[in-house]
Parts: C-alpha cells; structure tokens; sequence
C-alpha cells in the first residue's frame, strides 16, 4: 500500500489514494493499523483520497482508533496540498467533499508549489442539537463539575463537535480532555479545546481530540477556539493561534470562518499490509 506522511502544525496523517474504492469498508482496519506508532507508520489519522460527483474531490478521514470524523481543518489542508502535487486536481481552487459538507479551498501557488492554504470552515453552530448535546439551552460559559474540578465550557459545532474552556493553559492538564470529552451532556461525545487569551490578536489553544487524544494542533479546534474568544470579547475577528505544532492564522467574518495555515510532507513509502 502506497502512502504519504504529512502534517499539519504536528497534526499528522497517512495519506492514501483510493480512487477505484478497493478500501471500501476496510477503513475501520487500515486505520488502526497504519496510525499505531510502534507497529505502524504513525499518525493522528488517515486521509483516503476518493473521487466524486458533487466536488472536485473527496476526503474520508478516519481517526486513528477507527472512528469516522466528518471534518478535520488541519487534515484538509494536507489533503488539498497532496492532490495538487499528485496532479489528482491540479487547480488553485478546489472543492473539496467532506463529511460536513463541501468546502472551498484556495491554494497560494508560487513556482508550482503550495505556500499557503486557506479553507472557508463555514458557519459555526450553537444550537445543542447540531453539536449534539442533551441541553435545552446553548452551552456558552457554562459550569460544569467532573470528578471535582469545576470547568467553564462553552460547545459548538465547527465541522466537528467541540468545547472550548477560556481560561490560563497551566490551570489543566490536557488529559482532563478524556473527561469532557466523555460528559454525559455529549451522546457522540466531544473534541475539547483549551484556549488562553494572550492579547486581541494571539492566542494559544490546545486541544484533546475525541478520537486521537491529545495532539499538537486541531485546525477545527483552533477555529472553534478562535470564535468562541470573539463570542465572548477577547478577542478582534482576524486572530494568531499558536499551538504546540505552531501557528496559523482564523478570520472569522459574517460569512463564516476561514483558516489560513500550511502543510507539511514527511515522508512516504509502502505500507506491507494484507488487507
């Protein structure tokens, strides 16, 4: 099996081209196997890489214990770097099918290689049936209690289920996420987001992601972070975000929020699998 390694801000994916579908209903396995970091290549998930009617080009993303996610803002940006350079959609502008939707993606070319990648994220959503949570009310700086501990949460839909905590970074310890993540109010569970305000225009998040754990950069993460710091007044509406990984950029504008940032090749090679 033929594969690429890439990241983005540390975010790492196995990239795998699956035009003709032969990995169909094998994701599931290919998945826990490739992502495992002893026995396999390693990774925080794998991108297959399908065509499509309704865009120019699918992205199916699986987590590396096996679960479909619907949207991954770093993954996208690997994605949408790895069909250009493969000449599988060699345009600057790409669409781009997702689990949550079709999403446009502008691709910053200079000499025939991709410098910078900005993604239209979209609308986020407050309403506790997009997340989903079990709440009558939106969930904007709300207390909660886990095993002791009071946490301040607000949750939203970006792509992704997410839950932002606002407060000082070396107040947690990021396997706290594990317990949100798993919160009674949460029935598909949630990715939780960290974010300390640095100043109006930079702020640091890190993030525990449901289905990976704790990783060096979420992009849909960064983003719910990103506008739930301007919800809220910390912040103006184009903001720095720094993560473990390193930076990129959020706009958040009244058509919704759009993620500058880059991605990274690591290596590739062939995965000796039978499948």
């Amino acid at each position: 099996m033929k594969f690429k390694k890439m990241h983005g801000n540390g975010n790492d994916f196995i990239v795998i081209e699956d035009l003709n579908n032969m990995f169909k209903g094998k994701e599931a396995e290919i998945a826990l196997k490739l992502c495992h970091r002893n026995f396999g290549v390693g990774g925080d998930g794998i991108l297959l890489v399908r065509h499509c009617k309704e865009a120019d080009i699918e992205m199916v993303i699986i987590n590396s214990d096996g679960s479909f996610a619907s949207m991954c803002g770093n993954g996208i940006r690997c994605f949408a770097k790895y069909v250009y350079d493969e000449n599988i959609v060699k345009k600057s502008k790409i669409n781009i099918k997702t689990g949550d939707g079709i999403k446009e993606i502008n691709l910053i070319i200079e000499e025939d290689k991709v410098k910078e990648i900005i993604v239209y994220m979209g609308k986020p959503s407050l309403k506790p049936s997009d997340i989903p949570a079990l709440s009558e009310d939106i969930i904007i700086s709300k207390s909660i209690e886990i095993e002791g501990k009071k946490y301040e949460i607000t949750s939203l839909h970006m792509g992704v289920p997410h839950t932002v905590i606002i407060d000082r970074l070396d107040k947690y310890n990021i396997e706290e996420g594990r317990l949100i993540e798993s919160y009674s109010i949460f029935p598909e569970k949630t990715n939780v987001d960290f974010c300390e305000i640095i100043d109006r225009k930079n702020i640091k998040v890190k993030t525990w992601e449901r289905g990976a754990g704790a990783t060096l950069a979420c992009g849909t993460g960064n983003c719910a972070s990103a506008y739930v710091a301007h919800l809220l007044g910390y912040i103006d509406n184009e903001v720095k975000v720094i993560v473990d990984g390193g930076e990129l950029k959020v706009k958040i504008e009244d058509q919704g929020i759009y993620m500058i940032g880059n991605a990274k090749d690591v290596f590739e090679g062939f995965f000796l699998m039978e499948y």
